[in-house]
Parts: structure tokens; C-alpha cells; sequence
């Protein structure tokens, strides 16, 4: 079960092997919130998102043997580069499901690590189905996006890192808030702040027309949403919360945020332009509902997680040349 001490264990596994990203400000964010605004920057993490943390945890956890048959799992493309790097330092062979509309980067990344990229439509395909036939055998190890233990470990020591530089900083009181798809690294991070910093109240964010998180935490049960694509905000479009996730979030969450896809663009922009980071449109959802829907939010600190910077190159130059001043 997801706890704080797999979380500690996982941290000591993976600290050696991850950047211990840093915690930004600006002075112009903070003036369009109304508030202190403090970005933790996963863009810059290994292969640029936070997926690493539970890749390299999920791995590295793996039995002798489970290495030497391989594993399996399916992404949109952040957790496909966590898995396939952490793979491949360990040298166990892997398998990646990926939809065929994920960003090129992301597949063209995923391949350049190694790993054996199985591309299926979203929209005509289950995915589940998918990895099925080809795992057949069950001789891979499937390693889910955010529905694993070791992985929400890994993604929880995010928020030992955020703990120690809050407490730098002289942090007490604040909310996290952090882009959500399946609810990985939302629930990794609100077990650590648990037991670190109680005070501190993690809330979800998402796109617009994808908030099954949000939805989810006000009614009390898992709702769906009913397609997994049509946003730009790729690395956050999943059909519901996790069966392992969601009663943590349901504990431990405030109520969640959903976004455009034109506020997570110029978040996306702003956070180039006065924290000089790149961030992709997913990985700014959480960014977004800091800057443009501060008459939700109840503490004057704002902490939240910029989770993946891997964006095309062309929605990035457009999204400067709309937005950027």
C-alpha cells in the first residue's frame, strides 16, 4: 500500500539518480496572481518531467528475475521516457504503448532510449487491449502510469523536496497545486506533505474537458471523462482517477481546478518568459490556475508544480509568437 515509508525508501533509492529540481519565483507572476507564486521546476528533471522519479523507483524495485523478462506499460509520452531511461541504465528491455497523436518529441525521445514503441489510436483503440495482446504471455512486467505503488513513491518525493525548500524558505502555510492526469504524482505528494508539512493542502489541476479529478473529488466517486483526446495538454488526458489513487486524493485533497487549453498556452509562455523555463501545455495546467483563478486559492504562498517541459517545438514557437509579448 502507498504510504510515506515507501515513499522514504523509494527517495533513498532514486536521490543519487535525479536532480533535486529547484523552487522558482518571480516578482511579474507574483503581480498577476496577487499572491507569492513558487514554481517547481520537474521541466528540468531528466528526460524533462517528473515521470523519471517513478520510472527509476518502479525499476529499480523490480526482482532479478522481473528485469531479465522486461516490462510493459503505456503513456502519452512523459512516463514512456521515465521508463524507457530508467530501463535502460538498468539494462531491462522495454516495451512502450503510446497513441499515435502524442507529440513527436515524445515518441522520437521514447525510441532514442531504447525502448520498443508500440504506437495504437486513442480514440478507436483501447489501450488496455492493446498491451494485452501484446503481453499475451504475461512475461512483461506491466508498470502503469500511476496506478503502481512504487510509482506514486517515486513521484512522492517531489514533495520531499518540496517540504525541505519550503522550510528554507520559510513556507508554513500553503497549497500545492499540481497538474494531474491518473492522480500519480497529486497523491505521491500529499502523502510526503502529510507527514512533512501538514498545513500544506495539495489541489489538482486540469483541462478543461478533462477534469475527472475535479469532478471525482466533489462527488465522492470515480467519474470518467468520455474521451481521451482533443486537448493540447497531452501528458494530463486520462479517462478517470487511479482505483489506488483516488481514495488517497479523496483523503487528502482540496478541491480541484480545471483550465483552458488558451490559459494553459499562456501559462506555458508567461512561465518562459519570466522564469526562463519550458514547460508543455500539460505541465502548466497547475501554473494556469495559480495565475488566472486566485479567487479560489486561500493562502497567500502558491505552490505549484510545473511537472513536464517536453513540448513540439512548433506549438512552442506558436505559442510565442500569440502570446508572448
Amino acid at each position: 500500500m502507498s504510504n510515506f515509508k515507501m515513499i522514504m525508501e523509494a527517495y533513498d533509492r532514486i536521490a543519487p539518480h535525479t536532480i533535486n529540481t529547484p523552487l522558482l519565483s518571480s516578482h511579474s507572476l507574483n503581480k498577476i496572481a496577487q499572491r507569492k507564486i513558487w514554481v517547481k521546476a520537474e521541466c528540468l528533471q531528466h528526460t524533462g518531467s517528473f515521470k523519471y522519479r517513478g520510472g527509476w523507483s518502479a525499476i529499480s524495485a523490480l526482482s532479478a528475475d522481473e528485469k531479465s523478462r522486461g516490462v510493459i506499460t503505456f503513456s502519452s509520452g512523459n512516463h514512456a521516457q521515465g521508463i524507457a531511461a530508467a530501463a535502460a541504465y538498468h539494462d531491462v528491455p522495454a516495451t512502450i504503448i503510446m497513441p499515435s497523436d502524442s507529440p513527436g518529441v515524445k515518441i522520437k525521445n521514447t525510441k532514442s532510449l531504447g525502448a520498443k514503441v508500440i504506437l495504437y489510436d486513442r480514440e478507436t483503440e483501447d489501450r488496455g487491449k492493446v498491451e494485452r495482446e501484446v503481453n499475451s504471455d504475461k512475461s512483461l512486467v506491466l508498470i502503469k502510469p500511476y496506478d503502481n505503488h512504487h510509482v506514486i513513491a517515486g513521484q512522492g518525493s517531489v514533495g520531499i523536496e518540496i517540504s525541505k525548500q519550503s522550510n528554507k524558505k520559510g513556507i508554513k502555510d500553503a497549497e500545492v497545486i499540481v497538474c494531474a492526469g491518473g492522480g500519480g504524482l497529486a497523491s505521491g505528494i500529499a502523502l510526503s506533505l502529510e507527514k512533512l508539512n501538514p498545513k500544506m493542502i495539495v489541489r489538482t489541476a486540469e483541462p478543461d474537458n478533462f477534469d475527472d479529478i475535479k469532478r471525482s473529488l466533489k462527488s465522492g466517486k470515480i467519474e470518467r471523462n468520455t474521451t481521451t483526446s482533443g486537448s493540447v495538454c497531452d501528458a494530463v488526458l486520462t479517462l478517470c482517477p487511479g482505483e489506488i489513487t483516488f481514495p488517497i486524493l479523496k483523503k487528502l485533497c482540496g478541491a480541484g481546478f480545471s483550465v483552458s487549453d488558451d490559459e494553459a498556452i499562456k501559462a506555458m509562455v508567461l512561465a518562459y518568459e519570466h522564469l526562463r523555463i519550458v514547460v508543455e501545455p500539460g505541465g502548466a495546467v497547475a501554473l494556469a490556475a495559480a495565475l488566472f483563478y486566485g479567487e479560489k486559492l486561500n493562502n497567500e504562498d502558491v505552490i505549484v508544480v510545473a511537472t513536464g517541459g517536453n513540448v513540439d517545438t512548433t506549438i512552442f514557437q506558436n505559442a510565442l509568437m500569440k502570446y508572448a509579448k
